[in-house]
């Protein structure tokens, strides 16, 4: 079961993050819209497939498109392999927090 939860324009992510679920999570994060830049916590986030990858692109795009700047931190070492495997890692905005 994968949860999100928004606090201080900080998404929280817990739980896993897979093709079988990545379309109920990016629905449930356009309910936790924010006015400000974004920042995705990835620390309880317990497995992840290449759905997470793409999750997390859809939201560098949707932030984008909104002007605003998102960033995410504590990712899966699996999702930077991954990020780095398929060539995306420029466009992943790292936070070293």
């Amino acid at each position: 079961m994968m949860n999100i939860t928004l606090q201080d324009n900080q998404w929280h992510l817990a739980g896993e993050i897979l093709m079988d679920n990545a379309n109920a999570l990016l629905t449930q994060s356009l309910a936790l819209a924010t006015t400000d830049d974004l920042c995705v916590d990835f620390s309880a986030v317990t497995n992840i497939d290449t759905a997470a990858l793409s999750l997390v692109m859809e939201w560098q795009r949707r932030a984008v498109a909104s002007g605003r700047k998102i960033s995410f931190i504590h990712l899966p070492e699996s999702l930077t392999s991954l990020a780095a495997l398929y060539g995306v890692t420029d466009f992943i905005p790292l936070n070293a927090g």
